[in-house]
């Protein structure tokens, strides 16, 4: 299920991974850089060699002493390697690596069957987990809902194929886990026809924000997009190839499904009326990133990968991407990291129900901070996901912080009918000022001014059950300290 190579200084045994490894090096600022905490100046720094496990805090020694050779796995997604649609604490590692290690992760998206000819045809590992015939699936259960629903196993209660889940030697509830974004890149095609090519498929479904609000007869309908990246990294756009109409589809296993309500259902060509040149002239911007990428919540066993939380998730938000790093509060043993829902490109809000959905590839690097050595640093008290790019802090309000525990025993139900905007503003609100007063030192006075002259507030996003809002604050407006 996974490879696994020693890496030392001067590696080179990947044009990705090595070049990542270099330009993430080169280019990250230390996370809270020169900040002042209690009022010690603290900085994690520039990480020095990538082979070293961790970074350094004051007050604290480092979670591990510098490890001369990391181990970097290759976890392939296959239907060995993925769990779709849930997070579940009970789940089996892939692969168990320590603080400091490195991973090569592919992820699938969960549209590949909305053309099979481009994004499953002729790939082993696509053509492995999206198997399915009249005498079954090779990936069965898809959702959190039970196995004997009228759908599918799973019910489709939850739909993002996630590759995982990877356990942290020596992760425990209260630590704090990072998860640096090394590289990222599109999957090819494996069909020779579109050799150098990828395709992702953008669904305006019937669970996005415009269903019911569109002026075109019929007013209810449901539209595939299907866009063109290229695979070589030539063209930093995308471009749309066609589109057409949901129509009733009939699954392998003789279930029909007029919506869209069971993901991995392989669309059938001769069924659909596809429409070319569209958006003609028109380049949309490629950012590649992974809408989904979180760990194992404690509160149940088997969670719905839809609705984000505060251990990650599903959270759509399109920085987390090459060059990014996001810290999770653990809650589980192991922590149990999954990465799925790859996107080729996304807006704020992800109006319309899905984003580019595109299979990708990224390397990733994991460091283990260890709640002893987190106090009086600005980790501590770490509990939502936390993103940081090189010019920015990102923090991520959702409608209700922990829906799992904040709506009871059927949370997973209720969260789709409770969410709203002004909930999540005023949850990325209360976040922010908890950053700005614990890493910044500053009075409640001081942050709500701050917050209004200078954070910015989007909408993440509006299609996933917990609703999103993030909160950005540039980190150019904090100066050095002495």
């Amino acid at each position: 299920m996974s490879s696994e190579h020693r890496c030392g200084p001067g590696c080179s045994h990947g044009h990705h991974d090595a070049e990542a490894v270099g330009q993430f090096t080169e280019a990250r600022r230390g996370f809270m850089k020169d900040v002042l905490v209690s009022g010690t100046a603290l900085s994690l720094g520039a990480f020095g060699s990538s082979a070293h496990a961790a970074s350094s805090f004051a007050g604290g020694g480092p979670v591990r002493t510098e490890k001369a050779l990391a181990t970097h796995y290759h976890i392939p997604a296959t239907a060995d390697t993925v769990h779709w649609g849930y997070f579940s604490k009970s789940l089996k590692p892939t692969v168990e690596l320590e603080s400091g290690d490195f991973a090569t992760i592919e992820t699938l998206t969960h549209h590949c069957g909305d053309d099979v000819e481009r994004m499953i045809k002729g790939d082993p590992g696509a053509e492995s987990v999206f198997r399915w015939d009249a005498n079954g699936k090779a990936v069965d259960r898809r959702g959190a809902g039970p196995m004997d629903h009228p759908l599918g196993a799973g019910g489709g209660q939850g739909v993002h194929i996630c590759t995982g889940p990877i356990a942290i030697r020596g992760a425990e509830p209260g630590d704090v886990l990072e998860v640096r974004i090394l590289d990222v890149w599109p999957r090819e095609s494996g069909n020779p026809q579109f050799k150098g090519r990828t395709f992702g498929s953008n669904a305006a479904a019937n669970w996005g924000f415009h269903y019911g609000d569109l002026i075109e007869e019929p007013v209810k309908r449901e539209v595939i997009t299907i866009y063109e990246v290229d695979a070589r990294g030539e063209r930093n756009w995308a471009r749309a190839a066609y589109n057409y109409r949901w129509t009733p589809q009939t699954d392998p296993s003789g279930i029909v499904h007029p919506i869209i309500d069971y993901p991995g259902v392989p669309v059938d060509p001769k069924s659909i009326q596809p429409r070319h040149d569209i958006l003609k002239d028109i380049r949309i911007p490629v950012r590649p990133h992974f809408g989904t990428m979180g760990l194992a919540p404690v509160e149940a066993d088997m969670v719905n990968s839809i609705p984000p939380s505060y251990t990650g998730g599903n959270i759509d938000n399109w920085r987390m991407g090459k060059g990014a790093t996001m810290y999770y509060p653990v809650s589980v043993p192991g922590g149990l990291f999954s990465v799925g829902d790859p996107h080729a490109s996304q807006g704020d809000s992800e109006l319309c129900g899905t984003a580019i959905e595109c299979s990708l590839t990224g390397v990733f690097q994991f460091i283990l901070h260890k709640k002893a050595t987190l106090e009086n640093s600005p980790l501590a008290e770490l509990a939502y996901p936390l993103l940081e790019t090189r010019e920015q802090w990102v923090l991520h309000g959702f409608s209700y912080p922990n829906y799992l525990r904040d709506l009871g025993a059927d949370a997973q139900n209720e969260i789709f009918a409770k969410s709203s905007v002004d909930l999540a503003l005023r949850d990325a609100f209360h976040k922010m000022r908890h950053f700005l007063m614990r890493t910044q030192n500053l009075s409640e006075d001081e942050a709500v001014s701050l917050l209004s002259i200078a954070v910015d507030f989007g909408i993440t996003q509006v299609v996933d059950g917990n609703w999103g809002v993030h909160a950005i604050v540039p980190k150019h407006i904090f100066p050095a300290r002495a």
